[in-house]
């Protein structure tokens, strides 16, 4: 985790322990205990304990959009890589204004080696930055991604087809067809199957 986002963390839990009247508001008592007993936790480096008092806090208020940011964290950092997608996306949802989301849910995608979901991502916490700090975070992110990418083998984005949609109603993309073609496609697939272990192997 990078020094940018221990600010923005730390920066998010000081906001939520303070309780402004709009969380006061819309939150039960109950979970908003939850989630003090959550940030907690975070702050004192227990995110196990934290995704537990995180998890009641949201199964209490599920439109608690600042514990699924921490609940999304808490389960990041206990390597509970889906939910805490479902989480961060989920506050995105909630709030679509909150550059905390946009950006953690960004450094989770660049974390994880999915770029196109990460820039997506950071494109929405830019649009949601309203200081300074918040764009020079964001700026360092990018930098960061952009200088593991120039050193690192590129990844495939999977943002288009593999294949075009023509490339099935070929003539012989149908039974008969198919049959004739099998053998060649077996040999084809050998070969594929091949490229990727060795891919694999050489990544290892």
């Amino acid at each position: 985790m990078t020094d940018y986002g221990m600010v923005l963390q730390q920066d998010l839990a000081e906001r939520c322990m303070a309780v402004d009247s709009r969380l006061s508001q819309l939150v039960p008592p109950e979970a908003m205990e939850c989630f003090r007993e959550g940030l907690l936790h975070f702050q004192a480096g227990d995110p196990g304990a934290a995704l537990s008092a995180f998890s009641r806090s949201v199964l209490q208020a599920p439109e608690f959009g600042e514990a699924h940011i921490f609940l999304g964290l808490a389960n990041a950092l206990t390597s509970n890589i889906y939910p805490a997608f479902d989480h961060l996306e989920k506050a995105a949802e909630l709030q679509p204004d909150s550059f905390a989301a946009h950006f953690t849910l960004a450094q989770l995608n660049f974390k994880l080696r999915i770029p196109q979901k990460g820039y997506d991502a950071a494109h929405e916490a830019l649009r949601c930055a309203t200081t300074l700090e918040q764009r020079a975070m964001l700026t360092q992110l990018l930098k960061e991604e952009r200088a593991r990418e120039r050193n690192g083998i590129a990844r495939p984005w999977f943002n288009k087809p593999w294949f075009p949609r023509s490339w099935f109603d070929k003539p012989w993309f149908n039974k008969a067809g198919l049959k004739k073609q099998l053998p060649a496609l077996v040999v084809a697939g050998s070969g594929l199957v091949a490229a990727v272990i060795a891919l694999i192997v050489h990544v290892r």
